[in-house]
């Protein structure tokens, strides 16, 4: 670092190193506990997706034999109107300085019924089938989303982290332990060449005054 070898330099430099020090050790414990929860996250999102690919293929295999045993237009008028209704609010939490989302569905009925809707007489069970497969599903998606979102959000914030740790573990922090150094020594071969100088100008003074005594004993 080029800087001015200077006892206020060195100890403005030592107060930045501690600092820097501090920070590094903050910056290393916050990315060892975001990488905990995120691979937490990992795990769980690997579950809940594992679970609902199985509920939609589910889904999916009952309303294909609903589409076999009911025509198309039988089948579109019975899912034309759903009753069902829902809301989902979407808010944040912070987690470690990264504003996750979090998604809330709020089903507008209790009544599990209202997810068909349509009558049972003229309609399939693969239909019925189908319908709850995908009514349980569907919160199990939202999660999904909420949690990938977060996952996506946490590993830019792991690899801001890990670039800031690195930066300040092999650049910042050893420039200022190579530029103390530096300083340190400079400072040191001042005060030998000062100490070298005074020491010089104190013989020289000696022989001034053993030559004026001289001198003076000489005349007397």
């Amino acid at each position: 670092m080029n800087v001015n070898p200077t006892r206020m330099e060195l100890t403005n430099l030592k107060r930045k190193l501690t600092t820097a020090r501090r920070g590094h050790k903050l910056l290393k414990d916050k990315r060892d506990e975001l990488m905990r929860r995120f691979l937490d996250m990992v795990r769980e999102n690997k579950q809940l997706r594992r679970k609902v690919e199985v509920a939609i293929l589910e889904a999916n295999k009952h309303i294909s034999v609903a589409r076999s045993v009911m025509s198309g237009e039988a089948l579109d008028v019975a899912l034309m109107l759903p009753k069902m209704e829902l809301s989902l609010e979407v808010s944040s939490k912070n987690v470690m300085s990264v504003n996750i989302p979090v998604f809330d569905v709020q089903m507008r009925s209790d009544n599990k019924a209202d997810a068909y809707s349509y009558g049972f007489a003229y309609t399939s069970g693969d239909l019925d089938e189908a319908v709850e497969n995908l009514s349980e599903v569907f919160v199990m998606m939202v999660r999904l989303a909420e949690i990938e979102k977060s996952c996506q959000m946490m590993s830019a914030e792991i690899e801001k982290t890990r670039r800031r740790v690195n930066a300040l573990e092999h650049v910042l922090i050893p420039q200022y332990i190579d530029t103390i150094k530096y300083i340190t020594m400079k400072l040191d071969e001042n005060e030998r060449s000062t100490t070298t100088r005074l020491m010089k100008v104190k013989d020289m003074m000696i022989n001034q005054q053993l030559e004026m005594q001289k001198k003076q004993d000489a005349l007397a």
